[in-house]
């Protein structure tokens, strides 16, 4: 078993889905280059605990909505595995993430205030990065050494189920990496992303929460709550 395997609880019904990932090489190597780097004096984030926090937060079964991220902030304290989502004490929030809860605002009339988003995971909303680790500093530094074809591979694993999930593409990065969803079982809901850079462009107004939560009701599912708030009992 690797090091990444080993992040993920024993009884996670994650294991038997990805068993021939956590069996590959490529997964191997990629599990040596970050031991490398770590011995080297390098700081990773998230810790090695957490880099598969976004499967043991929301288990295979219980998924009924998938947010595909780029890859965990760079900046210490930030990251927790999940995409998106930042560890609760962390103020000012990062400008994507205020981005979401200004659309959410708008959206729902809720006023988040707490950035992690792990109240979202709990109730079936996979936050999921598409590369899993990132070097201190260095954004994007560990695109194209493995991370993209093991999240694939989850995404795959949502997409043959037979239950209906709710895929939220933000962004082309998003959207590219969600080209193998069966549209005729699962509903995709697609804009911009929420960056500073491009929120302007089409996230703004385009009221996500609201219609993934109409998805889910058509597909006889709960909505999902979007609040975020108890911070202080959050990890």
């Amino acid at each position: 078993m690797t090091t990444i395997e080993a992040a993920l609880p024993p009884d996670s019904d994650w294991h038997d889905a990805l068993a021939a990932e956590f069996d590959s090489d490529y997964l191997r190597r990629l599990a040596a280059f970050l031991a490398a780097e770590e011995a080297a004096g390098k700081v990773i984030f998230p810790p090695r605990d957490e880099r598969l926090r976004a499967l043991d937060a929301t288990p295979l079964a219980t998924v009924r909505v998938v947010v595909i991220g780029q890859d965990p902030y760079p900046t210490p304290g930030h990251a927790h595995g999940l995409s998106f989502s930042v560890r609760p004490d962390v103020r000012p929030l990062p400008k994507s993430l205020g981005n979401i809860f200004r659309e959410l605002r708008d959206d729902l009339g809720i006023d988040n205030h707490c950035g992690s988003l792990l109240p979202w995971a709990r109730q079936g909303v996979l936050l999921l990065n598409a590369v899993l680790t990132v070097e201190q500093g260095r954004a994007g530094s560990h695109r194209n050494l493995g991370w993209e074809r093991f999240t694939d591979r989850i995404i795959a694993a949502v997409n043959a189920r037979p239950e209906p999930a709710v895929f939220l593409l933000w962004g082309a990065y998003a959207q590219k990496k969600g080209r193998v969803i069966d549209r005729g079982r699962h509903a995709v809901i697609e804009s911009p992303h929420p960056s500073p850079l491009s929120a302007y462009r089409g996230f703004f107004g385009s009221r996500p929460f609201s219609r993934v939560n109409a998805s889910l009701r058509a597909f006889g599912h709960d909505e999902i709550d979007w609040r975020t708030e108890n911070c202080t009992i959050l990890g």
